[in-house]
Parts: structure tokens; C-alpha cells; sequence
């Protein structure tokens, strides 16, 4: 049957599809540039331990450069 003899009307037929047609979703970008963020300032603050942290030395080296 051609579509000329059809009894729908074809703008109702596309107004349908349209609405049956899933939408295409948005990926937020928020959550990855919150997650970025939170990464570098972990990064930094853990640099910035390391830098602050006293060395780890178990025996004294006032003591080893004296008896030399």
C-alpha cells in the first residue's frame, strides 16, 4: 500500500516518532572537572607534606661528621 493511501496523517506520524525517539542525553562535565580538581590539590598537599616533612634519618649526623 503506498503511503499516499494511508488514513494517518504523516505531521501526526513525525510528532509521534519525535516523541518516541529516546533524547540524547548531555554528559555533565561538573563531576569530571570537580574530580580533576580534587586530584591536584591532593597532589599538591602531598607534595607539599613531603617537602615540609623532616627527613627520615635513624642515627645522627651531627655525631657521624664529629667522630670522622
Amino acid at each position: 500500500m503506498p503511503p499516499s493511501d494511508s488514513a494517518l496523517d504523516p505531521g501526526q506520524i513525525d510528532r509521534i516518532r519525535s516523541l518516541l525517539a529516546p533524547t540524547k542525553r548531555r554528559e555533565r562535565l561538573w563531576p569530571v572537572i570537580a574530580a580533576a580538581a580534587f586530584l591536584a590539590i591532593s597532589a599538591l598537599a602531598f607534595a607539599t607534606a613531603m617537602i615540609m616533612a623532616p627527613p627520615l634519618i635513624s642515627e645522627h649526623v651531627a655525631a657521624e661528621r664529629g667522630a670522622s
